[in-house]
């Protein structure tokens, strides 16, 4: 990891860089993925299953037999968790749900907003290095909570065309019967799309890798909605002085090892600080499995010391972090200045790992500096808000005169002439 010293602010933007891909050449590759599978709908998919993923189908779908094998190949111990991760899940996002209510804005004229759940959502497992069972919940668990009417699962096979049991466990428990085994960017197609056997669906949520993402974000353009555009996972951790340096790399790495292309970012005011977690680190990178993974993410990040506390705020908010943990003593009073950020921790007992897991709140969440303007997934990421207005014969009345002027300012004579007729 680079580690920057008291850098220029007019060098920040250059320190801050994700790593980056050229998302042309992308959409080259993926574009007639997408347009194929459109046109050709099962025979696509199957095609692509055998090249990208290995092996040979002859159904997509999950059968009652395969979730059946799934329950028994998953600990009674992990099931427990999954337990556990779901009933907070589910209490966190229901507890988003928000009575209706009435505004009279002028007496006779009342507006209101209702939530009505989207009907058809589709889900992306990713089930490669990292079998994301956890998405499940976070991604199933609000959608069941706002109602949605079809809920629809994808997820790669492995070589021996299987997906992952602790995804099939998940979703089972869950109740979601529409799962199917297809993964890449071909499953963002079947979703949008629709195919013989997998529906087609209005909004499409999850991770995955940059062909996946590409997918997403072209698939928009068809009227397809997405949960956020999202790229490789990423963490910013702010340690004072008084921080516990094993803890600071725990969580460092604990990003690092989702992919190559993690970015993990420490910030401090401490120059000591930053010898401490880095000798943390090597000790615990040299016992992780994925510690070949964890290391080239390394190259991409950074130990940045900067000389006060307004200038690591500054900075934290420049940088809008998926992920951001405040270790530091004075986080409460902190927290309010934090502009930017995915999802924010708390504390040296608040790990991201808790977030990713088990806490609750949605690990979900936009990266890549879209924090500055996107929210993570939520219950309404799984709603739309419909407005309602009733305006009586007084109501009218009291604000006909003034749309009239209005719509007559604009030279829109029908507009005012639907009020006129009703005043007359």
């Amino acid at each position: 990891m680079l580690v920057a010293k008291y850098p220029n602010r007019d060098k920040w933007a250059e320190l801050l860089q994700r790593p980056v891909f050229d998302a042309s050449k992308l959409e080259q590759v993926v574009k007639p993925v997408l347009e194929d599978v459109r046109d050709n709908g099962d025979e696509a998919l199957f095609r692509y299953t055998n090249k990208f993923d290995g092996v040979e189908l002859n159904d997509f779908s999950v059968s009652e037999k395969e979730f059946k094998l799934a329950g028994t190949l998953v600990s009674e111990e992990l099931k427990e968790a999954i337990a556990v991760a779901e009933k907070n899940i589910k209490k966190f996002h229901e507890a988003q749900q928000s009575p209706i209510e009435k505004i009279e804005t002028v007496s006779g004229v009342s507006c209101w907003r209702e939530s009505r759940a989207i009907d058809a959502v589709g889900l992306y497992i990713p089930g490669g290095t990292a079998p994301l069972f956890s998405t499940v919940l976070m991604l199933a668990v609000p959608a069941l909570v706002a109602g949605c009417k079809e809920i629809v699962l994808c997820s790669p096979p492995d070589k021996e065309g299987n997906i992952h049991p602790a995804i099939l466990y998940t979703a089972d428990k869950l109740g979601l019967r529409k799962v199917f085994k297809v993964g890449g960017a071909q499953a963002i197609a079947a979703m949008a799309y629709g195919t013989e056997t997998i529906p087609k669906t209005y909004k499409i949520f999850g991770p995955g890798n940059q062909y996946v993402t590409a997918a997403k974000q072209i698939v928009t353009q068809v009227g397809v909605a997405i949960d956020m555009p999202a790229g490789p996972s990423e963490v910013a951790v702010w340690a004072d002085d008084k921080a516990n340096p094993a803890f600071v790399a725990s969580d460092l790495l604990s990003q690092a090892e989702h992919g190559v292309d993690s970015q993990v970012i420490m910030v401090t005011t401490d120059e000591k600080m930053v010898e401490r977690v880095q000798e943390a680190l090597a000790i615990q990178l040299a016992t992780l499995p994925r510690k070949e993974i964890a290391s080239k993410a390394l190259d991409n990040s950074r130990y940045i010391v900067l000389q006060t506390d307004d200038e690591v705020i500054d900075l934290l908010n420049q940088y809008a972090a998926e992920h951001l943990i405040l270790q530091i003593e004075n986080y409460k009073e902190i927290a309010p200045r934090i502009m930017n950020a995915g999802s924010v921790f708390l504390g040296a007992y608040t790990p991201e790992s808790a977030g990713d897991y088990a806490s609750g709140t949605n690990h979900t969440l936009p990266t890549n500096g879209y924090a500055m303007a996107y929210s993570g997934v939520s219950l309404d990421s799984f709603v739309t808000k419909v407005t309602f207005q009733e305006i009586t014969k007084e109501g009218i009345q009291n604000l006909g005169k003034h749309i009239e002027v209005m719509a007559e300012a604009e030279h829109l004579y029908a507009h005012k002439n639907a009020v006129t007729l009703r005043l007359k």
